[in-house]
C-alpha cells in the first residue's frame, strides 16, 4: 500500500525535476541553433545552468557544424534516465536498451510542444501587450523566427491580421499526429503520445 501511495507522487518529482532541466537544455540547444542572442539574461541563465554537465560532455564529443552535439546527447540521456526511473517506481521491469531507444519520441514531441508553446505565447503577447520589449518576448521571436517566416511568406497579414501563427500551429500539430504514432512504434514505446498541446 505505502509503495503505490508514494509512486504518483515520486514520479511527479522525477517528471518534474528532469523535465525542467531537459527543457532548460533543449532551449539552449535550440537558441544556439537560431542564433539567438548570448547575452539575453534568460539566455545566460540557461548557459550557466547547463554548463556544468555540459563542460564534461564535451571532452568527449565535439560539436558538428554549429551542432552542439553535447546538448543533444546530454538531453537524450537525461531522458533515457528520466524514463527508466518513471518505470522503476511504477514497478515495472525494463533493461537499459529500452528507455535510450523510447527517449528519441518524448524528445522529438518535447522539440515540437517548445515551438507550439513558443508561438501560442507569443500570439498571446501580441495581444495583451502590443510592441513591447523585454527578454523573454526576444528570445521567443529568435525561435519562433525560423518556422515563422516561411509561414509569413505564405500567408502574408491580411488586414492587419496576422494568420501565420495559426498556419504554424496547425502545421505542428499535424506534424506530431504524423510523426510520432509511427515513431513511437518503431522504437516500442509504451508511452502515449498527447495528440494535441
Amino acid at each position: 500500500m505505502s509503495g503505490s501511495y508514494l509512486a504518483n507522487p515520486m514520479i511527479f518529482l522525477v517528471q518534474t525535476l528532469f523535465g525542467l532541466y531537459i527543457l532548460a537544455v533543449l532551449l539552449r540547444f535550440l537558441l544556439q541553433l537560431v542564433h539567438a542572442d548570448f547575452f539575453n539574461p534568460i539566455s545566460q541563465f540557461l548557459v550557466k545552468a547547463t554548463n556544468p554537465p555540459l563542460k564534461i560532455l564535451r571532452r568527449f564529443i565535439p560539436g558538428l557544424g554549429g551542432i552542439d552535439l553535447a546538448a543533444v546527447i546530454l538531453a537524450w540521456l537525461l531522458k533515457a534516465i528520466e524514463l527508466l526511473l518513471v518505470l522503476s517506481i511504477s514497478g515495472n521491469a525494463v533493461n537499459l536498451l529500452g528507455p535510450l531507444v523510447w527517449a528519441i519520441p518524448e524528445l522529438v514531441e518535447l522539440v515540437i510542444n517548445i515551438f507550439l508553446f513558443a508561438v501560442l505565447i507569443q500570439v498571446i503577447l501580441s495581444w495583451v501587450n502590443p510592441g513591447s520589449y523585454n527578454p523573454a518576448t526576444a528570445l521567443l521571436y529568435s525561435l519562433t523566427g525560423p518556422v515563422m517566416r516561411p509561414a509569413q511568406k505564405l500567408l502574408p497579414p491580411m488586414g492587419g491580421l496576422d494568420l501565420s501563427p495559426m498556419l504554424v500551429m496547425i502545421g505542428l500539430v499535424l506534424l506530431k499526429m504524423l510523426l510520432l504514432p509511427p515513431l513511437k512504434a518503431l522504437t516500442g514505446s509504451p508511452f502515449g503520445s498527447t495528440p494535441f498541446l
